[in-house]
């Protein structure tokens, strides 16, 4: 059955037959495109002020310091 669900998401039909004959096709389900939603100003408001806003701006400490670190570090 997973071997069927891979070939058809691979886009290939797949024709069942049962004696000889044709049972059923199987392809791509059509799915309409989902559709954006409009952006609503403030609906997260009743959350409260970002703590910290420039938590997303600063850089990673960590990778910082990997980034002026060795290239090959030794083994402690």
């Amino acid at each position: 059955m997973a071997e069927l669900v891979a070939r058809v998401r691979a886009g290939e039909e797949v024709l069942l037959t049962q004696d000889g004959e044709d049972v059923a096709t199987l392809n791509l389900a059509k799915t309409e495109p989902r559709v954006r939603g409009r952006r609503i100003p403030g609906l997260y408001a009743h959350l409260g002020k970002l703590e910290d806003p420039y938590l997303f701006l600063r850089p990673d400490p960590e990778l910082e310091e990997a980034a002026d670190g060795p290239i090959f570090p030794t083994e402690k």
